[in-house]
C-alpha cells in the first residue's frame, strides 16, 4: 500500500488529478454543447419560461464557470492568485451540487402534487444544505514557482465531507420519495408518469452514487489531492442528471402530450392535445335526430429529449387521479 502522505505519491496523485479534471471539463463541455438548443429556445421565448428554470440555468452556468476556473488554475504558466481562483472554484462547484439537489427536489415536489408537508420538508433540507455550502473558503492553494502550477496545500475536510454527505442524504431522500410515489402511481396510464419512472429514478441514483464516492474519499483523507479528487466528478454527474431531468420534464410539459385534471375536479377528464387531425366524422347518438357527434382521430408524436414516444391515437376522456403536469405547470 502506498504512503499517501509522501511527496512522491502526492506528485503522482497530482498528475492523475490533472488528467481527470481535463476529462471532466471535456465531458461537461460536450453535455453543455449538445443541450444548448434548449437554453436558446427558452431565452428566445420559443419555450415558456417558468421560475424553476432559474435554478436550472444557475446550475448549468455556475458549473461551467467552475470548469473554466479549473482550466485556468491547472493550465496557467504565469503566476496567478491561486487562493482566489480555487476559492471561486470551490464555491461554484459546491453551489452547483446544491442547485442540482434543488432541481431534483422541484421534480419531486411536482410528483407529489405540491403536498404541503413534502414542501416544508424539502425547504428545510435545502436551507440546511446551503448553510453548509456558504461556510466560506474551504481550500487553500498557493503558486509553486518551480513547477509553475497552483498547488492545493490544504482543505477543511470536515465541512467538505459534511456538505457532500448532506448532498448524498438529500439525494437519497428524494430518490425514496420518488420511488414510493411513482411506485404507487405506476399503474396509471399516464405517459408522463411512465417517463418519470423510467429515467427519473436512474437520475436520482446516479447523483447519490457520485456524492457517495466524493464523501468516502474526503472521509479517508489520504492526502490533500485525494481528499478532493472526486468533488468535481460528483458536481458534474449531479448537474448533468439534474438538468437532464429538468429538460425532459419541461419538453414533455410544454409540448402538452397530455393534460391531467386532479381527481375529484369538476372536469374529471384527461384530454390529450394533438398535432394534427386525421379525420372527422359525424354520427347520430341516442336516437336524437340532428344530434351531431364529433369524432376526432389523430396521431401525436411527442419528443422527449432525444426519443420519440409511440403514436397516440384517438382522444381519451379517461379520468386519472394523478396530476403531475398540472402541478409542474403551477410553479
Amino acid at each position: 500500500m502506498p504512503d499517501w502522505s509522501s511527496q512522491e505519491e502526492v506528485i503522482i496523485d497530482a498528475g492523475i488529478f490533472l488528467k481527470l479534471m481535463h476529462a471532466m471539463v471535456g465531458v461537461y463541455a460536450w453535455e453543455w454543447f449538445i443541450s444548448l438548443p434548449f437554453d436558446w429556445e427558452v431565452l428566445t421565448g420559443r419555450k415558456q419560461f417558468r421560475w424553476p428554470l432559474i435554478f436550472y440555468f444557475a446550475n448549468r452556468y455556475l458549473l461551467l464557470s467552475a470548469m473554466a476556473g479549473i482550466l485556468v488554475a491547472l493550465d496557467s504558466t504565469k503566476e496567478i492568485n491561486c487562493q482566489a481562483i480555487y476559492a471561486f472554484n470551490q464555491f461554484a462547484g459546491d453551489a452547483a451540487v446544491g442547485l442540482a439537489s434543488i432541481n431534483l427536489s422541484l421534480r419531486t415536489l411536482a410528483i407529489w402534487g405540491q403536498n404541503k408537508w413534502i414542501k416544508i420538508l424539502l425547504i428545510v433540507i435545502i436551507l440546511g444544505h446551503w448553510s453548509l455550502i456558504l461556510q466560506g473558503v474551504l481550500l487553500k492553494a498557493s503558486w509553486d514557482p518551480v513547477a509553475n502550477v497552483c498547488n492545493i496545500t490544504g482543505s477543511n475536510n470536515t465541512v467538505l465531507a459534511a456538505t457532500f454527505a448532506y448532498s448524498m442524504g438529500f439525494d437519497l431522500l428524494v430518490f425514496v420519495l420518488n420511488a414510493y410515489k411513482l411506485g404507487i402511481k405506476r399503474r396509471s396510464s399516464s405517459k408522463l408518469t411512465k417517463m418519470i419512472f423510467k429515467d427519473g429514478l436512474i437520475f436520482f441514483f446516479i447523483a447519490f452514487l457520485a456524492n457517495l464516492l466524493a464523501t468516502i474519499f474526503m472521509i479517508l483523507n489520504l492526502n490533500s489531492i485525494m481528499t478532493i479528487i472526486f468533488n468535481v466528478p460528483a458536481a458534474v454527474a449531479s448537474t448533468i442528471v439534474a438538468t437532464r431531468a429538468v429538460r425532459r420534464l419541461t419538453n414533455f410539459t410544454i409540448q402538452g402530450p397530455e393534460m391531467y385534471a386532479p381527481s375529484g375536479s369538476s372536469s374529471g377528464q384527461n384530454m390529450r392535445s394533438h398535432s394534427g387531425t386525421r379525420g372527422m366524422n359525424t354520427s347520430t347518438r341516442g336516437g336524437r335526430p340532428g344530434a351531431v357527434g364529433v369524432h376526432v382521430q389523430m396521431e401525436t408524436f411527442v419528443r422527449a429529449e432525444d426519443e420519440l414516444v409511440s403514436p397516440v391515437n384517438e382522444v381519451s376522456l379517461k379520468s386519472v387521479d394523478y396530476d403531475v403536469e398540472a402541478k409542474a405547470n403551477s410553479f
